[in-house]
């Protein structure tokens, strides 16, 4: 969640179900790295069952201009199973709400809790929540960075076979003081990923993910050549990064639609939304909209109607709960879910459970916020 530097399974659920799917191989791609897809589902699982799975899970489904939303994952209280039924509710939530798009498997997600099949779950039952409640026109972005580049790419086969549409991708970092200078290594591995994933790419750049590398302007200019990496996710919050990119990108367009832009740029935090827009930026993908979906949007929608002050205001609420959720990460968030919506549980071990005094400072925090949200 903190955009900013100072800042198994039981018998007969659906996690243990999709691990017993058959699977069979997806065309290859250019690195000779096959995807994996789920054949007929063996269980009774209702989210298999669907004959148009293939027809409305793989439609068109543009990247424009709003509020993206990096979904939290959410558990069963006593076995850590993922909660297939709050993932949906969560997501028709947001959706009614009226934000642009969602993400899975970012931080906000715990995909670093969950194993290849879980990652899928979410994404598919996602998916599938938006379809049945009528916004199957609603984008799903997957977390799919990897530390190295043949297993990024399996991600995202595995994310496109669950019904994602585009990835989001993390620059690998373990062996960083080992790659080629001037990010040629970097650069390597977005272009490979995305010559061969079967869904589009949007650069993620979160310094404080993958042991401080930040991606320069210039990298991110050059890698937006490539067909296939249509957008940028900048949660190292510098706008004037933010600027650069926007300007350039805008420009290698050949007939740049500021509704329909052919490179998507991302702030990654909602507590400079605003500033982000002066820059040039077309939104965000903010974890804070989990909690106030309608204040993020409300904060885009003065500015965009040229109600500046208007806009001001909004924006400071939403980032003073920013930095609530900021400080608390995660835990914070589900903490704020559960103390003003009812729902959140607990983040899988080894975080740990908050105590009594943590959960009020983070219910307070949001108080604001959320008084703002049920307003709209």
């Amino acid at each position: 969640m903190a955009p900013h530097l100072d800042a198994p399974s039981p018998s007969g659920s659906f996690a243990t179900s999709f691990d017993r799917i058959p699977l069979r191989p997806a065309p290859s791609s250019e690195l000779g790295i096959g995807c994996v897809a789920p054949i007929e589902p063996q269980s009774s699982s209702s989210f298999f069952e669907s004959d148009s799975v293939e027809e409305d899970f793989h439609m068109t489904r543009p990247l424009v201009p709003g509020v993206y939303v990096p979904t939290m994952c959410f558990f069963d209280r006593e076995t850590e199973d993922v909660d297939i039924h709050a993932i949906a509710r969560h997501a028709v939530r947001l959706a009614e709400a009226g934000v642009t798009g969602l993400a899975t498997q970012g931080s906000n997600g715990e995909a670093v809790h969950l194993t290849h099949a879980e990652r899928q779950v979410v994404t598919f039952t996602t998916r599938k929540a938006l379809n049945e409640a009528g916004f199957s026109h609603i984008p799903v972005i997957v977390g799919c960075g990897a530390q190295s580049t043949r297993e990024t790419i399996q991600y995202c086969c595995e994310a496109w076979e669950a019904g994602g549409d585009y990835a989001l991708v993390l620059p690998p970092s373990y062996y960083a003081p080992l790659f080629a200078p001037s990010f040629k290594t970097v650069k390597e591995y977005f272009t490979a990923v995305a010559d061969a994933s079967p869904i589009p790419i949007i650069i993620y750049n979160y310094p404080g993910a993958v042991n401080g590398m930040d991606l320069t302007s210039d990298v991110i200019i050059e890698l937006s050549q490539h067909p296939k990496i249509v957008g940028v996710k900048l949660t190292c919050g510098n706008t004037g990064k933010l600027n650069r990119v926007a300007a350039a990108t805008q420009k290698q367009s050949k007939d740049y639609d500021p509704d329909k832009p052919e490179f998507l740029v991302l702030a990654g935090s909602a507590d400079f939304s605003i500033q982000s827009l002066i820059a040039g930026g077309h939104g965000i993908l903010a974890g804070l909209a989990n909690i106030a979906p309608k204040a993020c949007i409300k904060t885009i929608e003065l500015y965009k109607a040229g109600e500046y002050l208007e806009a001001q205001k909004v924006q400071e609420v939403v980032s003073r709960g920013d930095w609530t959720a900021i400080q608390g990460g995660v835990l914070g968030v589900k903490a704020g879910l559960e103390a003003w919506m009812g729902y959140g549980g607990f983040a899988r071990r080894p975080l740990p459970q908050p105590t009594a005094e943590q959960t009020k400072s983070w219910k307070e925090g949001f108080r604001e916020l959320v008084l703002l949200e049920k307003s709209l």
